[in-house]
């Protein structure tokens, strides 16, 4: 059956007019916010997303069984910054003084001051905005010296943060960027967790030191697999004390543990509770205390009015595991990834090529969960193409926020396919997609290139992802027309971006 234009105007009207957030007395009611991220959890992680995954996360399926998955959802960029800072800004992370990689050590804020943000976005909107967990998008720590921390720049130093002055506030982090409360780490090879600005304890593992620091006698110290319950503990205490105060003002909850990604210390109750190894029991953990801030919710009465998202940053970096994984060996690099699968093995990209670090599909696409009881549609699954980056302007239209010029350049308004539109006012027609260093891709319909990398001269693969999800057919040289096409626009966009 056809219908007029205005015949479906008319329909969009009334279903947005009955979904949107309604007036009280005047004045607008504006939902909760909820928004869970995973750090290297696999688009085949989830039974939801994987029938055949061998991890239980009964708490993820019902979040999904109760709104809107989508299959065509993409973190930008296959490693942990780069996505961060696109979600945070509504932005591609190629405009920011960090072209490529992640943030080492104390480096400071990747996002320009003055940029607008997701929390700042909700802050203006008149929410409480608080985080807990994971920031990773640089922090300015003060020095007894004047000095650059010691540290700084790396991954590790064994005498990280010797000159680290743990009695001044941090700076050009989390709170001057949106945040009204932080609780969490900026970096965890820093090892510094900080409440609000203020550096009150650190993050014990065999991978990160403290030793050299002096001043750390009265920081609280907490062993890493103790961190996942820490700040779901804190969670739970924040929307407790939310609900016996003034409710006047929304919550942007940002909840982003790190977890599952490496160093795996799952804690020892969830050893073994996984035909999937480590990995799949620290996802299985996860996927416990993502219930238990669920239920909390539900407990409180807040679910009916509590939009709820969930994503993660990138790909697992494992193509298969199983229970004779050691955790012990697992390498946060690209160049230890085990190459030889297990038929019987977990893998954690199911059904999608590649890994962490990789422009396939399997480093960059993500499950992207959405629920909001009343308003969403349940169990309804979206193929439609969305990213990270446009998670701010979609939640702007949400509540009643216009984006300033030159904010969230490269975000798109797409709520209409959270309501289970297929086809809203905006429809995201292409996205651009890098790997680590300089592999860069494109997504465009149904047909998407990934490069080699190689600046002075750049090979192209073309893959038909309709007929060829796991990217097993390089269809470059059948389609010449179309494959250079994409390359052109990649690299218009690439240059407009970086004059």
């Amino acid at each position: 059956m056809r219908y007029s234009t205005l015949t479906i105007q008319v329909l969009l009207f009334f279903i947005f007019s009955c979904s949107a957030p309604q007036k009280e007395k005047g004045k607008e009611v504006l939902p909760n916010i909820l928004f869970i991220f995973a750090d290297d959890m696999g688009y085949g992680d989830m039974g939801n997303y994987n029938p055949a995954s061998k991890i239980p996360t009964p708490h993820l399926d019902k979040l999904a069984s109760e709104g809107i998955k989508f299959t065509n959802a993409y973190c930008p960029v296959s490693v942990c910054s780069p996505t961060r800072y696109a979600l945070m800004t509504g932005q591609y992370p190629w405009r920011s003084w960090r072209k490529t990689g992640v943030m080492r050590n104390y480096e400071p804020s990747m996002i320009e001051e003055g940029t607008l943000t997701l929390p700042q976005m909700l802050s203006n909107a008149g929410y409480q905005t608080v985080g807990f967990g994971k920031w990773h998008l640089g922090t300015t720590f003060p020095t007894t010296d004047g000095e650059k921390p010691v540290g700084y720049g790396k991954f590790r130093d064994d005498l990280n943060g010797a000159n680290i002055d743990f009695n001044q506030p941090v700076s050009d982090g989390p709170l001057d960027r949106g945040f009204e409360h932080w609780l969490g780490f900026s970096c965890a090879s820093e090892c510094w967790i900080f409440k609000d600005n203020t550096i009150m304890g650190a993050i014990l593992h065999d991978l990160y030191t403290i030793e050299a620091a002096s001043g750390t006698e009265n920081l609280k110290k907490i062993p890493l697999e103790n961190y996942l319950p820490y700040l779901t503990e804190k969670s739970v205490d924040y929307l407790r004390e939310y609900t016996e105060g003034d409710q006047n003002r929304p919550f942007f909850l940002y909840f982003s543990p790190y977890v599952p990604h490496i160093p795996l210390a799952v804690e020892p109750g969830f050893l073994g509770k996984t035909q999937a190894g480590p990995y799949g029991d620290y996802v299985h953990e996860l996927d416990h205390y993502i219930g238990k801030l669920l239920d909390e919710i539900d407990q409180l009465g807040l679910r009916e009015n509590t939009l709820i998202l969930f994503a993660s940053d990138n790909g697992s970096q494992f193509i298969a595991t199983s229970p004779e994984d050691d955790p012990a060996n697992a390498s946060n690099s690209m160049d230890d990834v085990e190459e030889n699968i297990d038929p019987d093995a977990h893998r954690p990209n199911f059904p999608l090529r590649g890994t962490k670090w990789t422009a396939y599909e399997g480093g960059v696409r993500t499950p992207l969960i959405a629920s909001w009881e009343g308003h969403f549609p349940k169990g309804a699954e979206s193929p439609d193409l969305i990213a990270l980056n446009d998670v701010l302007p979609t939640l702007a239209t949400l509540v009643g926020q216009k984006i300033p010029e030159g904010m969230a350049k490269d975000g798109y308004d797409l709520l209409p396919a959270f309501f289970g539109q297929e086809h809203g006012n905006t429809k995201r027609e292409s996205i651009v997609v890098r790997g680590s260093g300089e592999i860069y891709g494109m997504r465009k319909g149904k047909w998407k290139i990934v490069g080699n990398g190689d600046k002075e001269n750049p090979v192209y693969e073309l893959y038909d992802l309709e007929k060829d999800p796991r990217e097993s057919e390089d269809l470059f040289a059948d389609f010449p027309e179309i494959g250079k096409k994409l390359e052109n626009e990649l690299k218009d966009h690439l240059a407009s971006v970086n004059k």
